[in-house]
């Protein structure tokens, strides 16, 4: 039963998340949550001319997938529990405070949600009166990292995690500055999948894989709580897909990029496998790790170390057609998201 209960859960997901997607896309046509038809600036406060070039015939597309993908999950995620208890099925729990797993796991998808919807309000429905594109950097980075740090001090305090398991070397305490550690991996990778989501079904697509790759390690340790959650995200996300691959006709958002991508982290914090996620995760730490190369090298060296960036515009710039850069991501991160399982199963 322990085994199969989570497949159970991913067709309710997705069965449901199919169902309402259309309503739900007709609903974000008509509040007008859609990108804006202006010329975008980014957080930093620049014109982006290149974005523009490529991604400026979206504009009147919806955004806020991931709003529906969230209050599903989540809704779905705290009905779990009571109905598993009236049908008497125990679940097995790889911590021994069970309610501070399911905490932080909702906290991190919600909290880091919000951040992202009100971003994404600040551009959709602010832009023409402010001029600006969502929250500045340093605002934005500020909010992540309290967060981040109340996430990482539950891992460390209430769930008693500080350990970092590193493949061929072993498993390491690293006491107190795991809650330094566990800001980091959360704040970049909720930056990482919100850089990553540039493209028609990039980050959607890339994400679905690497939660794969993540809930088949769940099902090795046996972590009932979180191989349901992972269940729940995978089937809602299948159908955001189905809608978002090129032609999208809706957009993941920055509410659902944020928190998706610092959700995905703390599934491998909770797994205890972090260095998992870097293998896992690939293509999101390809993508932030060229645009912070990028920001650096003009901070120092004056001068940019791509034409532009992150990886993905670089390609466009070059001349790929935005389907083949996608689906040559999807592959990639297939063949990563199958060597970190072996990495991890060893």
């Amino acid at each position: 039963m322990q085994a199969v209960l989570p497949f159970g859960f991913l067709f309710l997901s997705l069965s449901l998340s199919i169902v309402l997607s259309v309503p739900f896309i007709n609903f974000l046509y008509r509040i007008n949550f859609k990108r804006a038809k202006q010329k975008t600036i980014d957080a930093f406060g620049r014109p982006t001319p290149i974005f523009d070039r490529f991604h400026g015939h979206k504009a009147g597309t919806p955004v806020g997938g991931g709003i529906l993908v969230i209050f599903l999950v989540s809704l779905l995620y705290v009905l779990a529990f009571p109905l598993l208890n009236l049908l008497e099925i125990e679940l097995t729990y790889n911590h021994q405070n069970q309610s501070a797993e399911i905490y932080v796991i909702l906290f991190t998808f919600l909290s880091f949600g919000v951040l992202g919807l009100y971003d994404d309000i600040k551009k959709f429905f602010g832009f023409k009166k402010t001029g600006f594109f969502g929250l500045k950097m340093p605002q934005k980075l500020t909010i992540q990292i309290i967060l981040a740090l109340i996430i990482a001090c539950t891992l460390f305090f209430s769930l008693e995690i500080s350990i970092l398991n590193i493949p061929f070397l072993g498993t390491f305490n690293l006491g107190w500055l795991y809650i330094p550690f566990a800001t980091l991996v959360i704040v970049a990778f909720a930056n990482a999948v919100n850089i990553t989501d540039g493209l028609d079904g990039l980050a959607g697509g890339s994400l679905l894989l690497s939660l794969l790759g993540l809930w088949i390690i769940s099902f090795s340790i046996l972590d009932g709580p979180l191989a349901i959650f992972i269940a729940l995200f995978i089937g809602s996300l299948i159908s955001f897909v189905y809608f978002n691959v090129f032609p999208a006709r809706i957009f993941l958002g920055d509410v659902g990029a944020l928190s998706f991508g610092a959700t995905f982290a703390v599934i491998g914090l909770l797994l205890g496998k972090p260095i998992a996620l870097i293998i896992i995760g690939f293509i999101f730490v390809l993508e932030i790790t060229s645009s912070f190369l990028q920001l650096l090298s003009k901070k120092i060296l004056k001068k940019k170390l791509l034409p532009v960036a992150p990886f993905h515009l670089y390609l466009q710039k070059k001349g790929w057609e935005e389907p083949k850069i996608v689906q040559r991501f999807w592959l990639m991160q297939i063949i990563f998201s199958l060597f970190g399982i072996w990495i991890t199963l060893l």
